[in-house]
């Protein structure tokens, strides 16, 4: 009985020496090196530090795609703000070019990634990963479209999202749906992406998609951004993962 009883002392003694060192050593160590990682992710956003002077660096991406070129433009970023859009669209109906560009008192801030960032990794990493689904109605509502100089038709709606190290602008181009049409009516729920003969409601005009049109631009930091989060993801997971054992083997022991 007294060997049994000191071999589970002793047994005890090195699970809480193995802890000790866990928590003094690996964990300070994996802190430390999330940091770096954290630090190094942070480089890859263009935003003005306490070391630089003046605004944050302008960059241009042009929008292209392989499948339409009715819609052209470049986008300019600076620092976490898309700053400009300048748009092309050619109206399929008649072969009108219609040009618009953001007024300049206005910015499209990338909040989807960086609120995520102040927030959590996981957010962070998720909104770069898997964009938001809207309604049309919220595509409308959200003041995008009233972004723009000259003031666009009100047949046309526009959003932009993140996808992965992409930056995507859509134009939905509208129709109004007449009292005496005998389409069925069926508002559309939310989607990343609408498709032609998508239906909603606005105001007080029933309102569908009549053709789609997106484009894009790769944004290289974003994707280097996306990797940081997921090593700095799986080295959280992998040291929780440790504690956990300890916690298990803790919780099932009569110590």
């Amino acid at each position: 009985m007294a060997t049994a009883m000191a071999a589970s002392a002793a047994e005890r003694a090195v699970l809480e020496e193995e802890f000790r060192w866990l928590l003094h050593a690996e964990v300070h160590a994996v802190l430390r090196q999330l940091q770096d990682i954290l630090k190094e992710a942070s480089l890859r956003f263009t935003l003005p530090g306490p070391s630089t002077e003046g605004p944050a660096k302008q960059e241009n991406f042009i929008l292209g795609s392989c499948g339409t070129d009715q819609v052209k433009g470049v986008l300019t970023l600076q620092g976490d703000a898309l700053s400009q859009a300048d748009v092309n669209l050619k109206m399929p109906r008649n072969n009108q070019l219609l040009h618009f560009a953001f007024r300049e008192d206005k910015q499209w801030k990338l909040q989807q990634l960086m609120d995520a960032v102040m927030l959590q990794l996981t957010r962070a990493r998720n909104r770069l990963t898997t964009p938001a689904t809207l309604t049309l109605p919220e595509i409308a509502a959200s003041g995008l479209t009233r972004m723009f100089a000259p003031t666009l038709p009100s047949d046309l709606l526009v959003n932009v999202y993140i996808n992965l190290n992409k930056l995507c602008l859509t134009v939905y181009q509208l129709h109004t749906l007449q009292p005496t049409s005998t389409k069925n009516f069926r508002p559309a729920g939310g989607a990343v992406l609408h498709s032609p003969g998508a239906m909603f409601e606005w105001g007080s005009q029933r309102l569908e998609v009549s053709h789609v049109h997106k484009v894009e631009c790769v944004i290289p930091w974003l994707n280097d951004a996306l990797v940081y989060f997921t090593v700095s993801l799986q080295l959280c997971q992998q040291l929780k993962d440790k504690i956990s054992v300890f916690s298990s083997y803790w919780s099932s022991r009569p110590f």
